[in-house]
């Protein structure tokens, strides 16, 4: 088959869907993954085709407006309140994002398209070419429960109203959607011929068909409520396999070789407004620890200086390289560096800053793998050290971190995701 995948955002929101896209080659598929163009040289040399698509709209993140936003989003609420207000910036991107998902699509000529929630007119596109669709999620964000709320929503204690609250967040959620993106479909649908969409909804076709749903995340982690349809699958974790020609720098290698299993500290695309005061809270909690640490500056730029010998800097290591050879793992939070320290079996100290992070960070804890996560804007030196202090200490704690990661490890998400596009879609076998 020809297969199509669209997707958006920061690295997590790429990098499981390029290793879908290598198991889905592997099987025999032909395979296009449509992203931003700072991601082009890592598709391509993951043997996929790529597809351009504009980087602007994360060009926005790395400004202090970008900023700003992250450090002020904290639930469902203020993310809904800054995407109304950016509409006007951002309105015009997201409409060229739409032509951008077609032309992939005109020149591919797939058979299937699989799409990241953030390129929402997949399913109009697939509808275009009379194909099939499937959305593809690394968190449960979409498909409504009772068990549980949305996510960026609190838990209400409601009683017999609960199950009608949980269920109604999600339903909230494509709502709100629909008021940034509806527009674009809608006159995206009338030139290309198709007839007038009604409400915008991410689960079903304009036919009133659902649209199945591939949940890219472990069922040790979340598991699938009861009252899920059939259509919605989790299918374990999509991890990209380690590169045989990757060596670790010398400098990284000799410090891992030093001295007790350091704490690894990387924030990924996020560091804030003030990357230093974030580095600086970070070396004093080591300090104060007494630990060995190992700092990732990342795409955010965490910007660390004056370190002591006891704590090394890098720009960036594979997290199934570095992560197995640590003692704990201080992240963001996004669902990808979550599901890479929860595989390597380390306690993870999660530091949120927006988006579905504070769900991760909570999850993390609810699982024992964990200290409960410190929202960024409260980070201190002396709370990362107490949670430095509870992963060194707490035997529990590490013995759940290693259990959890065992059983992730014997997953095979990718083989169940390829499974399950090519068992349920016609002329599904590889050609």
């Amino acid at each position: 088959m020809q297969i199509l995948i669209l997707t958006y955002g920061s690295r997590g929101d790429v990098q499981p869907y390029v290793a879908l896209g290598t198991g889905l080659r592997q099987a025999g598929h032909d395979v296009t993954l449509a992203t931003s163009t700072r991601f082009r040289d890592f598709v391509l040399e993951h043997g996929l085709r790529y597809a351009p698509m504009s980087d602007d709209m994360l060009a926005i993140l790395d400004t202090d407006q970008g900023r700003k936003m992250i450090e002020s989003t904290t639930n469902a609420f203020q993310a809904v309140r800054h995407t109304l207000r950016m509409l006007k910036q951002v309105g015009p991107m997201q409409r060229a994002m739409l032509e951008e998902c077609w032309h992939a699509a005109e020149q591919t000529g797939p058979d299937l398209i699989v799409f990241h929630p953030k390129c929402y007119g997949g399913p109009h596109i697939a509808e275009k070419l009379g194909i099939p669709v499937f959305l593809a999620v690394p968190y449960p964000m979409f498909v409504p429960t009772g068990d549980r709320p949305g996510i960026g929503f609190p838990r209400l204690r409601l009683g017999r109203w609960g199950r009608w609250y949980n269920r109604t967040t999600y339903r909230l959620v494509n709502a709100l959607l629909g008021l940034s993106v509806g527009t674009h479909v809608r006159s995206w649908r009338a030139a290309h011929g198709l007839p007038p969409a009604g409400r915008f909804d991410m689960l079903r076709t304009t036919a009133g068909r659902d649209i199945p749903v591939l949940h890219a995340y472990s069922r040790h982690v979340i598991p699938p409520p009861p009252d899920w349809p059939d259509t919605a699958h989790v299918t374990g974790y999509w991890f990209l396999g380690e590169r045989d020609d990757w060596r670790p720098p010398r400098e990284l290698a000799d410090f891992l070789d030093r001295g007790p299993a350091p704490i690894y500290v990387g924030f990924g695309s996020m560091a804030g407004r003030n990357p230093r005061r974030l580095a600086r809270a970070v070396v004093e909690a080591l300090r104060q620890t007494g630990a060995r640490g190992v700092i990732a500056t990342g795409w955010g730029g965490m910007r660390a200086e004056d370190l002591p010998e006891t704590v090394l800097c890098i720009d960036q290591a594979p997290h199934a390289w570095l992560f197995p050879r640590v003692a704990a793992v201080v992240h963001h939070g996004g669902a990808g560096t979550t599901a890479a320290g929860l595989r390597a079996g380390a306690p993870s100290i999660i530091v949120p800053f927006f988006g579905d992070q504070p769900f991760w960070g909570k999850r993390v804890f609810e699982l024992g793998a964990g200290p409960a996560p410190i929202p960024q804007k409260r980070l201190t030196p002396e709370r990362l050290a107490h949670a430095i202090r509870a992963v060194q200490t707490d035997g529990d704690l590490r013995r759940s971190a290693a259990a959890l990661g065992e059983r992730i490890r014997a997953e095979d998400g990718i083989r169940r995701a390829a499974s399950i596009l090519t068992d349920t879609t016609p002329g599904g076998p590889a050609r």
